[in-house]
């Protein structure tokens, strides 16, 4: 699709923004910095949106502190005795507060009384044409609107389920009091991760995930290996879930569920539902404008994230699609550069790196070997076991693998996957020689300092044409 025509030529625009989190505001500092006025219009969580409040910032200080007592009670090296203990849950989750507050306060609250030409307005927004939004009585009129609005916890249709005080990612941040057991209905990042920091604060956890296996969209080693390691720990994987209803009995929460066949009953203290995310785009006035959104109610844009009313743009997760926050603000930044920026710009998110903050994480970023062969692409992949990295050796951590995908015709990467401990610290090399095109060859070339995590890398590109289990400590 072609970029059409909405900027000023050399007038001064204004940018009404509907949404307060990381799309919004990257797009607010880009717009300005371009020399446009702009206009935050924000309701529903504070500024900062999921990320900071309930998304990224709680969650990943919370699994952290899961991770610290865990390896506390847990050392791999003879000679010593380590012990730990939750003490106070409800001072865990008041320094997640405070972590939450001060970087919602330094981040974007500071940045806002900075930014000169910069108004914020707290209220629900509501398209009144392609350059208006009403809030309330107040009608806000300009040049550009760009809808970022964010997504929300998608609840899917039980019976029963709204009658019961289910959890969402947001309430169980939340909690006072550790729950004696927990139920988790889900089976993708978020439904993982808070499962397993849950089963590590001491909670008896038990994930209930419809399909045959967890993380069903990637490759079954991807999941069945780290279902593996959560079991060992203690969590309950029950799969293949048609689940009937959700009740209360007797102060507990009953979820009954057909598995494989059989009627099977479900208890735990609290319900968390986690099964994916959906946009926000009710209310907006969207149809009225002509403005698409997709089976998903992800609001359809271009390549230059416009949708099609030309001085209206969207960014972020209410797009649907790849919700990350780093992809928010880069699509935030890009739509206010199209908007009143001197040259458009395309929207280029590959290869994208992502990661899940279990333990062992899961990295990866480009294609996937069936991927790679649906598109027509030679594709091979090498898997290196972790026991075979020296720094796994060593801090006797081995759990999992790093699995490399090439283009057998190039010898270039195109993809990767690594369960791995801190497998995302190993992401961004792959990630950028997929984008610059660097071989296989070229990464056996490389130094690797030795006893360093992105050595496994390296191990894994010669692991490619040579055994390396027939190798000493360094040669390659």
């Amino acid at each position: 699709m072609k970029l059409f025509q909405s900027r000023k030529g050399g007038e001064i625009g204004h940018l009404i923004i509907l949404g307060g989190g990381s799309a919004a505001f990257a797009a607010a500092i880009r717009a300005r910095e371009n020399g446009a006025r702009v206009t935050i219009i924000n309701d529903g969580l504070p500024i900062g949106g999921t990320c900071v409040n309930v998304g990224c910032v709680p969650s990943k200080t919370l699994i952290w502190a899961a991770e610290t007592l865990y390896r506390a009670r847990h050392s791999p090296f003879d000679g010593i005795e380590s012990a730990g203990d939750l003490k106070d849950f409800a001072a865990l989750i008041g320094q997640k507060d405070l972590l939450v507050d001060q970087l919602r306060q330094e981040k974007y609250l500071d940045i806002l009384k900075k930014l000169e030409g910069v108004e914020l307005i707290e209220g629900r927004g509501r398209l009144e044409s392609a350059v208006s939004v009403r809030v309330g009585e107040r009608l806000v009129e300009g040049s550009h609107v760009l809808i970022a609005t964010g997504a929300r916890p998608m609840i899917p249709p039980i019976a029963g389920l709204s009658e019961v005080g289910y959890l969402t990612s947001k309430e169980a941040f939340e909690l006072e009091t550790l729950p004696e057991s927990l139920l988790v209905i889900g089976g993708s990042y978020i439904a993982l991760e808070i499962a397993q920091l849950f089963t590590r604060l001491g909670s008896r956890v038990t994930l209930l995930q419809r399909s045959e296996r967890i993380l069903s969209a990637h490759p079954p080693e991807i999941g069945n290996g780290l279902a593996g390691y959560l079991a060992e720990e203690g969590m309950e994987i029950v799969t293949g879930n048609m689940i009937q209803s959700v009740s209360e009995e007797k102060g507990r929460i009953l979820v009954r569920s057909l598995v494989e066949g059989e009627l099977r009953s479900f208890r735990a203290e609290k319900l968390l539902v986690a099964t994916g995310r959906r946009p926000n785009t009710e209310g907006l006035n969207l149809k009225a404008l002509g403005i698409e959104t997709d089976e998903k109610g992800g609001i359809v844009v271009n390549e230059y994230l416009q949708t099609k009313e030309p001085t209206v743009y969207a960014a972020g997760d209410v797009l649907g699609e790849r919700m990350f926050v780093y992809t928010a603000a880069y699509e935030g930044s890009l739509a206010a550069d199209n908007a009143f920026g001197p040259e458009a710009r395309i929207r280029l998110e590959d290869p994208l790196p992502w990661v899940i903050f279990t333990d062992p994480q899961v990295a990866g970023v480009g294609l996937d070997v069936i991927e790679a062969r649906q598109r027509g692409i030679d594709a091979e992949a090498v898997v290196l076991p972790m026991h075979q990295v020296p720094r796994a050796i060593a801090a006797r951590e081995t759990r999992g693998f790093i699995q490399l995908i090439r283009n057998r015709s190039n010898d270039t990467l195109i993809g990767a996957r690594i369960l791995a401990s801190e497998g995302s610290e190993m992401l961004m090399e792959v990630t950028l020689a997929i984008r610059y095109g660097v071989t296989v060859k070229d990464l056996r070339e490389m130094l690797h300092p030795y006893l360093t995590l992105g050595e496994g890398i390296k191990l894994a590109a010669v692991a490619f044409d040579r055994d390396v289990d027939t190798l000493s400590c360094c040669a390659t």
